[in-house]
């Protein structure tokens, strides 16, 4: 339960082994290659190396293969995917194998290659479509598009505006040897055929172009309309019988499904493997990087690189190095999926504390206190295993599922000190069909005891916001800072002991030395004129931040209050017509609404206060995620 202590490596090795190196790096997962932007800086190394090279932008390209070809199974052969991805182990072996690795390849490119026409069927679908709803307002039109006329009648093909009025066009074309026919319209459009003597032409489509009239042609058809809307016809069946046969092409390549979802994370495997050679230094003959590993895993580094011929060197991380060294948090099952949390926040700084094992108890029993129901605790603890056992899920999901899981067990807890099962749902259930009473046993209730509950978070407000100054006392006291631990934790513990003192009758005593080290604290600790305001600074801070913070944790009692309210309404909404059928219906839906605002809320609040109220006491945030070169995957588990 700590920060994993890091070694800074320098590794030297020849160019012709990079590529065995890499790949027994990815298998160790343990080995961070830094990148080289600052050497490369540096004219003295850049004179000598230059970065590496690979295959990384083919590997995308069929990475985005391999996954068009998984979502086309999803789409066209019917392979649904739950919420959760159910992962299947293989061994190492067969994620590495060539020869899976080539025959999946296979079979994603001849996916691809369906895609593809499946795409270009598509677009010509469109374009035989447009050319169909072209021609379709001429249907009517018992004439070849192609004519143009007689040695002395010229035919034209056009169109006018939705709203023209064509029997008064046709009456200002009475002094001209020219006849107008409308053969169809639509909203947009009237379309029309113009009959005019040669010699007439010019003065009919004078008199037309006020209106709106337009010459249509239709380049490259023959035939009526019809008759070419009887051909795209026949095209676009064609065209949906050839999609269907691309389509069920890929359905019938659904059985490869699994070996795809094999190639999509071995190829996510060579992606990481080819960024990480394109931050080797080379200069041909030989290769160089910097890198981070555990200092637990450095039997197994030495035994690699050893192995390997390489020339290496560990040591120990400088201040100057604190920045950039990568963080890793070790911790055991019941602070792991604090991880959730932490990296939702920033990850602690490589000099800083791990917060999961200081946060853990206070996250788990706060959460417990705002949802406090035992059906509830029951739900949430039940969805977290049973996840966590059929899918194995990695990552911040498998966090979210243990987490659940331990405010599950902390939530039936609070359930059964407050008497809470989806509210007051057995106490409803007996009286609709009994008509007696019952009543879970509590030892207190939210709504009968509110102002105890409000003191009580009140109160565990003040133990977590003391224990967060005691985290920054000892880390002051580890770097040497004496003197603004006693005066910014020990001053103000002194105060706080001394106002409860007060309260209780005792003395008035040990206020009277806090609010004297308050005093002396800024004079000893400032300069000059900032002594004087320091102490106004020092009071009112304090005051307004630890008694504002200790005022937060009011919303414990809030979201207690809350839930159990909304639940009972519900519940007592069910009740009301007397029929249990009914009430069952009510209540189950009122309490699955319930129980999803309540498991978001209760989470956003207690987050709040971990990460403002706790966090602010001692906390420095900034650290960079340990990332190794290492065989990530989505869709399986590599046993070894």
């Amino acid at each position: 339960m700590a920060i994993v202590k890091m070694k800074k490596l320098r590794v030297m090795a020849m160019a012709d082994s990079r590529d065995a190196l890499l790949r027994e790096l990815l298998r160790l997962g343990c080995v961070e290659i830094s990148e080289p932007a600052g050497k490369l800086s540096d004219p003295a190394w850049a004179a000598l190396l230059r970065r590496d090279t690979s295959t990384l932008a083919e590997t995308k390209n069929e990475q985005g293969e391999a996954s068009a070809a998984l979502d086309a199974l999803k789409r066209y052969g019917g392979a649904k995917d739950g919420l959760f991805i159910q992962r299947r182990p293989v061994s190492e072996a067969e994620f590495l194998s060539g020869e899976t690795l080539e025959k999946t390849r296979a079979v994603s490119k001849k996916i691809n290659g369906f895609l593809q026409e499946i795409s270009q069927l598509r677009g010509e679908e469109g374009r035989l479509l447009s050319r169909r709803a072209g021609l379709e307002p001429w249907v009517a039109l018992d004439m070849p598009l192609e004519a143009s006329g007689t040695e002395h009648v010229a035919f034209r093909l056009g169109v006018l505006p939705g709203g023209a009025d064509p029997a008064a066009i046709r009456s200002e074309l009475a002094d001209t040897e020219a006849e107008l026919y409308e053969a169809g319209a639509d909203k947009q459009q009237r379309c029309c055929l113009l009959i005019v003597h040669r010699e007439a032409e010019e003065a009919a489509l004078e008199i037309l172009r006020p209106h709106g009239f337009s010459v249509t042609t239709f380049q490259g058809l023959t035939g009526t309309a019809a008759q070419n809307i009887q051909a795209l016809d026949q095209s676009l069946a064609e065209n949906q019988t050839r999609r269907q046969e691309a389509e069920a092409a890929i359905a019938a390549l659904a059985p490869e499904r699994d070996a795809l979802r094999l190639y999509a994370d071995r190829l996510s495997a060579e992606a990481a493997e080819d960024a990480n050679t394109e931050r080797l230094l080379t200069d041909g003959t030989i290769v160089f990087f910097e890198g981070w590993a555990p200092a637990e895993n450095m039997n197994e580094v030495q035994a690699l690189l050893d192995g390997k011929g390489c020339a290496w060197e560990a040591s120990d991380p400088t201040d100057e190095d604190i920045p950039d060294v990568p963080v890793r948090l070790k911790n055991n099952w019941l602070t792991r999926p604090l991880n959730m949390v932490t990296e939702m926040y920033s990850l602690p700084a490589y000099n800083n504390v791990d917060p999961n094992p200081l946060m853990a108890p206070f996250f788990i029993l706060f959460y417990g206190i705002m949802m406090a129901d035992m059906g509830y605790g029951i739900l949430m603890f039940l969805a977290g295993t049973i996840v966590a056992k059929k899918y194995r899920p990695k990552g911040t999901m498998g966090h979210m599922m243990g987490l659940l899981q331990l405010c599950g067990v902390s939530t039936f807890f609070w359930g059964a000190l407050t008497g809470g099962f989806f509210g007051d749902f057995l106490t409803q259930v007996v009286k609709l069909t009994t008509g007696g009473d019952f009543a879970l046993p509590a030892l207190f209730t939210p709504l009968n005891d509110t102002l105890m509950i409000l003191v009580g978070a009140m109160a565990l407000g003040l133990v977590q916001i003391v224990a967060g100054m005691a985290i920054s006392f000892v880390r002051k006291l580890k770097a040497g800072q004496v003197m603004d631990a006693v005066f910014e934790e020990v001053t103000w513990w002194i105060v706080f002991v001394g106002i409860g003192l007060m309260a209780a009758g005792v003395t008035n005593l040990v206020l009277y030395a806090g609010l004297a080290l308050i005093v002396i604290g800024p004079l000893v600790t400032g300069q000059g004129f900032g002594k004087i305001m320091g102490i106004f600074g020092s009071l009112y801070n304090h005051v307004t931040g630890y008694f504002g913070d200790i005022l937060s944790y009011a919303r414990l009692m809030a979201l207690m209050l809350a839930g159990s309210v909304i639940a009972q309404v519900f519940n007592t909404l069910g009740a009301i017509p007397g029929n249990i059928l009914i009430f069952l219906v009510i209540s189950l839906a009122g309490n699955a609404l319930n129980f999803a605002l309540n498991l978001l809320g209760c989470y956003v609040h207690d987050l709040r206060l971990q990460c403002l109220e706790y966090f602010g006491k001692f906390y420095e945030d900034g650290g960079k995620p340990f990332r190794p070169l290492a065989m990530e995957t989505k869709y399986v588990d590599i046993t070894k």
